[in-house]
Order: structure tokens, then C-alpha cells, then sequence
């Protein structure tokens, strides 16, 4: 049985424990069984990416921080063999420096990252995620958390359908 949940941060600025929204969708041996995302309330009222994602802190100022939102999500990612994530060095970076600030301890699960694994099993290029999406027929609103994780998911899931299977090699 394999277990893992895709992953997706947006940031308000450039610092890495930024993060004001996180999606995550927990996908078991090939079905999505369950969809979480929330809102975070980051450390600093800056923000310089709303023009991204809509986000600011008006829309965050009475949301829980990082550390009251993954403590709230513990549960549902008791046992996933890994995290996937489209650019994973971005949000585990965001993960790890949000674990860091709250002095929590950063999930031991390794990383897969989508754009890889798409280049390497469809060799699509270029690999941005509406590229992939697009060509795997995956909706999706960008830069939406919640929509940018499920379509991760979706194209692990598309991946595994085709024989892909998690290694250590996969990882990043």
C-alpha cells in the first residue's frame, strides 16, 4: 500500500516561513482520500505576493499560525511514505524554515518532486504546472493551494497508473 500526500505552500514574501496557505491532499494506493487546506497567519504583515495568489494580510490576519495548522494536520499524515510536491525544493524549504521558526520538527518523509517526475515519465518540457496539467488533463487553478496540491497528486497518481513507483532515486 503506498501513501503519500501531495503538498503546496504559498507564500506572502521571500522569507521561507512565509507561508499563508498550504493544500494538501492524501492520496492511498491511487484514490484521493482526503483534501486539507487552511489558511496561515505568517510571522511578518508583508506581503509581496499577492499579485500571485490574491492572499494579503487582510485575508490572514485571524488565521492560525504554521505551528496550530500542522499540529491540526498530524493526524491525517500519520504513515505517507513521502511527500510529493511540483517544485518540491520550494515547499520543502517552506516546510522545513515554518518547522524551524515554531520550533517543531520537520517531517523525516522525503520529497518527489512532479516537475521530475514528469520530465521523466512523459519527458514534458517545458514543466511548469499548468504545462503538466494541461497535458494531462488535470483541472486546475493556479496558485490556489488547495488546487495547485490535488493536481500534484493527480499527476503522481497519473504516474503510478503507468508503473512509476516511489525509490529512493525519485526523491529530492
Amino acid at each position: 500500500m503506498t501513501r503519500f500526500a501531495a503538498i503546496d505552500f504559498e507564500t506572502a514574501n521571500y522569507n521561507g516561513d512565509s507561508a499563508c496557505a498550504v493544500g494538501i491532499v492524501i492520496v492511498e494506493d491511487g484514490l484521493i482520500v482526503d483534501r486539507l487546506y487552511e489558511l496561515i497567519r505568517p510571522p511578518s504583515q508583508q506581503f509581496v505576493f499577492t499579485y500571485i495568489h490574491g492572499l494579503t494580510w487582510q485575508t490572514v490576519q485571524h488565521a492560525p499560525r504554521f505551528d496550530a495548522v500542522w499540529s491540526g494536520f498530524s493526524e491525517a499524515l500519520t504513515d505517507i511514505d513521502f511527500f510529493a510536491a511540483h517544485n518540491a525544493p520550494f515547499d520543502k524549504g517552506v516546510l522545513r524554515a515554518c518547522c524551524a521558526t515554531y520550533a517543531m520538527t520537520t517531517p523525516a518523509q522525503p520529497f518527489v518532486c512532479t516537475v521530475t517526475l514528469a520530465r521523466a515519465q512523459w519527458n514534458i518540457r517545458p514543466t511548469k504546472l499548468p504545462n503538466v496539467c494541461r497535458f494531462l488533463g488535470i483541472p486546475l487553478r493556479h496558485h490556489q493551494a488547495d488546487s495547485d496540491a490535488e493536481a500534484c497528486a493527480r499527476i503522481v497518481i497519473a504516474a503510478q497508473e503507468e508503473g512509476w513507483r516511489h525509490t529512493k532515486t525519485t526523491e529530492r
